[in-house]
């Protein structure tokens, strides 16, 4: 459904907007436009040198920031479809500075809707984290906020032919700011890996699966769901002795903000959620469509009662093993795209905004 299709992602220098950006390019070659919207010029430049307009002449670079409502506008002329991927995430650093986050995460998610409505935007995907559901620290209630944003813009698109979901995960593995490239530089230095809690769980799952979630998504929508994938846990323990277990490690005690397990669907979402075969679905509150219809069409079935979905009681669950396998796979892919970037550096030829 990309081909010939504009399509725009907000925050897309970030880790997994660099993902996506490479699936879309290998998978629809015959897409009209893709325009990566983020207000780092740094990164800008740096990822374009990853993707040289001599190959990608489609690709496009657009400097902006969610929180300034008329650039977006400009930035969404002709855009069919939009990911909206920018925010701000770090849960120390949102308790530190409440209202940028807030500015970010919330009223920049309103400046996205906004700027959908008043261009020709069809279908909008918002990413969402774990930490929206039933949220105790403030970057968790500022994505539940926003998820809440972007469900409920379905109520008012009238006549207009678009749609909004969201798609909400867990940690990505080996992401920027994630456990294993942290542990990782402590195994480096030979130091004892801070552990937070020993009874400490998480979801997992890899930028490629979330890019893919996002593809599914945005072919599966029908406007107003949020999707959550089915995806193992592991344990913190068990992450610890897959990438060090010759190294000690040192309990330092859960920081402001964080929780033991994390929850994607909670016991409360689940009386309106639905199961399919590779994820589940809750359902927007307000009805905009025959949930009937919805079910049958996907072969989906209602959640039993008293149905949570946590990282603590996950049926799923990555030994040691697979999470050794895992981060071997981050630093081999991490090594080469350093070795890349040191040997093959050139100038890039810099698709600005004024070509957009």
């Amino acid at each position: 459904m990309l081909n010939g299709k504009c399509v725009l992602i907000t925050g897309g220098t970030g880790s997994f907007g660099r993902a996506l950006t490479r699936t879309i390019l290998d998978r629809h070659p015959d897409i009209r436009r893709l325009v990566i919207l983020s207000r780092d010029e740094l990164k800008q430049f740096e990822m374009a040198e990853d993707f040289p307009r001599e190959r990608f002449p489609q690709l496009r670079f657009f400097i902006g920031d969610v929180r300034d409502s008329h650039r977006l506008k400009r930035a969404l002329e002709g855009v069919d479809i939009v990911v909206h991927a920018a925010a701000m995430k770090q849960v120390p650093a949102a308790e530190y500075n409440p209202f940028e986050c807030i500015q970010t995460n919330v009223l920049g998610a309103q400046n996205v809707i906004d700027a959908c409505f008043d261009t020709q935007v069809k279908r909008v995907v918002a990413l969402s984290t774990d930490k929206a559901a039933g949220p105790i620290n403030l970057y968790g209630a500022t994505k539940l906020c926003s998820d809440k944003l972007f469900v409920a813009a379905n109520n008012m698109r009238g006549s207009r032919d678009i749609r909004l979901s969201v798609v909400r995960y867990g940690n990505v593995m080996g992401s920027r700011g994630s456990v294993i490239p942290f542990f990782l530089k402590k195994k480096q230095a030979g130091e004892p890996l801070p552990i937070t809690d020993e009874r400490m769980t998480r979801f997992n799952i890899s930028l490629q699966e979330g890019v893919d979630l996002v593809l599914r998504a945005l072919e599966d929508m029908w406007g107003g769901e949020i999707f959550v994938p089915k995806i193992p846990s592991y344990r913190i323990t068990d992450v610890a002795k897959a990438i060090a277990p010759e190294l000690p490690t040192r309990i330092v005690g859960i920081r402001p903000g964080e929780k033991i397990h994390e929850e994607m669907i909670t016991e409360t979402d689940a009386y309106n959620t639905i199961e399919l075969e590779d994820y589940f679905v809750i359902l927007p509150s307000m009805k905009l469509w025959d949930v009937d219809a919805f079910m049958a069409h996907f072969n989906g079935r209602p959640c039993p009662e008293g149905f949570r979905y946590c990282s603590g009681t996950n049926t799923r669950w990555l030994s040691v093993e697979e999470l050794r396998a895992l981060t071997q796979s981050f630093i081999c892919s991490k090594g080469q795209k350093d070795q890349e970037a040191s040997t093959s550096w050139t100038s890039p030829s810099f698709p600005m905004a004024a070509s957009i």
